[in-house]
Parts: structure tokens; C-alpha cells; sequence
């Protein structure tokens, strides 16, 4: 247990130092947001803060996830290694969609179709790696079973596991994409949900169906969950000290070299811990921001009309006068209750089976 709380620490101490450091280079070289022109207009006085902070955040978590390894001497683990990959992976996509805004001055960096490629490029990668590196139980990073809690009946095969995967890593990724509008609030949302994912593979970790002690009905046939823990809680240290300086008024915005980054982590901390579903429930704020904008642009194609002032939703309650800060805090307050009722749900699928 001491490489979680090593991750942890370190993860939150070299992302709290590393980014004002980021901060200062990236202001150098005139880095800037570029800000829309049909959004709220106190979002105006932001055009110029800082982007791509993701960078500083996606290090911080790769060398805590290593330090630790190297001041435990433990090994690393082909889980934690293929999460850390569609991490840096997405972050990657990420940060060439930032620098194309950030050179040529406009609110659309890579094209779409490039876009996508990208992502379906990385996604593809880990979710057939995910399918290999069988351990002596021949369990693989991931399952060809759907789960929720654990695996449950539905058979998916290869093929369309691939596909399925995909679709969590697209869905998630532009969910925290999404998100990500207002000051602090992906990042503090993303927290909530790694540490979630920390208490949940520590808990596989100690029911394993590995331990002679736990291996009863209710146990968990997951491939590395320790080191998936560890992966957790190094990204939540990480975001945590992002959030000191992305928090309003942000000095830095994490931009979509962050927001992609997170959104693949979540999926493949989803889809190795074998809780794909639930991740639904745990990432509640991401599906609820995601579903706002379906609405509004299905609603607005079949009818003419906006159900929302705008959409991502949190636009809506600022264009209805909340303040950005009140925003943040309140949507933090409801991705709070579903992280919580995310690990009731998984509590109760662990105690109903026991």
C-alpha cells in the first residue's frame, strides 16, 4: 500500500511545482487561449491565459507512477503500463489539436477527420494490447465480458470489444472535453473520480480472487488491480496540484492535451477494473454535460428550437446569471454524489454477493 500513497504525494508535488514552471513558458512564448466569440462574455477577459497545462500534469503522473516503482522496488504492471499509455496517448492528440489552435489563432485546431484518427489510433492500440499479456490465471488487462461491478454474462468477443472500447475512450475523452469550460471544473471533477477509482481497486486488490482469504463467491478476477490503484491515485495527486493553479481565475487552462488525456485514463481505468458500466454513475457530471449538448443540437435539428441557453450546460446556468465560481462548486457538488453513490453501487455488488 505505500505505492498509492506514494504516487499520490508525488504526483501532487511534481505537478504543483511543475506548473507554474509551465506557466512561465508557455506565457513566454505567447501561448495563449483562444476564447470563443458566441460564449458568455466574461469569458472575454480569458483570451490569452495559458493552455495545453495538461502537459504539466500528464509528466507528473508518468514520473510519479515510475518513482514510486524505482523507491519500492516493485514492478511495474502490463495494466497500469496500457492505462498510462491511452493517458500519454490521448494527451498526445491533444496537444497537436492545442498547437494548431495556438499558431494559427482560431477556435479549430486539428480537422476533424485528423482528429478522430488520432484517437482511433491509440484506442484501437490499447484495446487490442488489452486483450493480451495473460497472467498465470490467464487473466488479460482487459475482458471480452461486459461489467458493471465485475464481469457479468453478455459475451462481447474481440471484434466487438474493440469497437465498445472505443466508444468509452470517444466518450469519455470529449466528455471531459466538454467539461472542461469553466475554471477548475474538469479538473476538480476528474479528482473525485480518481480517487473513487483508488478505493476501488484497492478494494479488488484486497478481495482478489487471488488471496486464498477472499476467494470466495463475491471475489474479483482482475488482472493488476494494486497497480491500478497506483495509477489512480498518482492521477489524482497529479490533478490535485493542477487544480491550485487551474482553479479561478485560472493562471492556466488544461486545454484538450488535458481533457483528452483524462478522458482516456477514466475509460481505461473503467475497462481494466472491470467496471465499464459503472463508470456512467462514477463520472456522472461528464455523461450529464455530454447528454446537454445531444439535447441541444438533436432538439434544435428536429424542431428549430434550443432547449438549453446553450450548451455544454454549464454555459446555461451562466447565461442565466450564476457566477462562473457558483457554477464550478455546485456541478462539483453533484460529481461529489456520484462518485459517492458510484461507490455505493459497487460496495453493494461486492456485499449482495457475499
Amino acid at each position: 500500500m505505500r505505492q498509492i500513497l506514494f504516487s499520490g504525494v508525488i504526483g501532487l508535488f511534481l505537478s504543483l511545482i511543475g506548473t507554474p514552471l509551465l506557466i512561465k513558458l508557455l506565457a513566454r512564448k505567447g501561448y495563449g487561449q483562444f476564447i470563443r466569440d458566441d460564449g458568455p462574455r466574461n469569458h472575454h477577459s480569458k483570451r490569452g491565459t495559458p493552455t495545453m497545462g495538461g502537459i504539466a500534469f500528464i509528466f507528473a503522473t508518468l514520473a510519479a507512477y515510475v518513482l514510486t516503482k524505482l523507491l519500492t522496488g516493485s514492478q511495474p504492471s502490463f495494466s497500469g503500463l496500457l492505462v498510462l499509455f491511452l493517458f500519454a496517448g490521448m494527451g498526445v492528440v491533444g496537444f497537436l489539436d492545442d498547437y494548431i489552435k495556438i499558431v494559427k489563432q482560431r477556435s479549430l485546431g486539428l480537422r476533424a477527420k485528423a482528429k478522430m484518427a488520432g484517437q482511433l489510433i491509440v484506442g484501437i492500440a490499447f484495446a487490442v494490447l488489452a486483450l493480451n499479456f495473460a497472467d498465470n490465471r490467464n487473466l488479460t488487462p482487459a475482458s471480452t465480458r461486459l461489467s458493471f461491478t465485475q464481469d457479468f454474462g453478455w459475451y462481447l468477443g474481440p471484434v466487438i470489444f474493440v469497437i465498445w472500447a472505443l466508444f468509452m475512450i470517444l466518450a469519455m475523452s470529449n466528455g471531459v472535453n466538454l467539461t472542461d469550460g469553466l475554471d477548475g471544473l474538469a479538473t476538480g471533477a476528474s479528482v473525485m473520480v480518481f480517487g473513487a477509482y483508488t478505493f476501488i481497486c484497492v478494494w479488488e486488490h484486497q478481495e482478489s480472487c487471488a488471496n486464498p482469504l477472499s476467494a470466495g463467491p463475491g471475489c474479483y478476477e482482475v488482472r493488476d488491480p494494486l497497480d491500478l490503484a497506483v495509477v489512480a491515485a498518482a492521477l489524482m495527486g497529479a490533478c490535485f496540484g493542477f487544480l491550485w493553479w487551474n482553479t479561478s481565475p485560472a493562471k492556466i487552462f488544461m486545454g484538450d492535451t488535458g481533457s483528452l488525456a483524462l478522458g482516456g485514463a477514466l475509460a481505461g481505468l473503467a475497462i481494466c477494473s472491470r467496471t465499464e458500466l459503472l463508470l456512467a454513475v462514477l463520472g456522472g457530471l461528464f455523461v450529464l454535460i455530454t447528454m446537454s449538448v445531444v439535447i441541444q443540437v438533436g432538439s434544435f435539428r428536429l424542431t428549430g428550437k434550443r432547449v438549453f441557453k446553450m450548451a455544454p450546460l454549464q454555459h446555461h446556468f451562466e447565461l442565466k446569471g450564476w457566477s462562473e465560481v457558483l457554477v464550478v462548486v455546485r456541478f462539483w457538488i453533484i460529481q461529489g454524489m456520484c462518485a459517492i453513490l458510484g461507490i455505493g453501487i459497487f460496495y453493494a455488488g461486492w456485499a449482495a454477493s457475499n
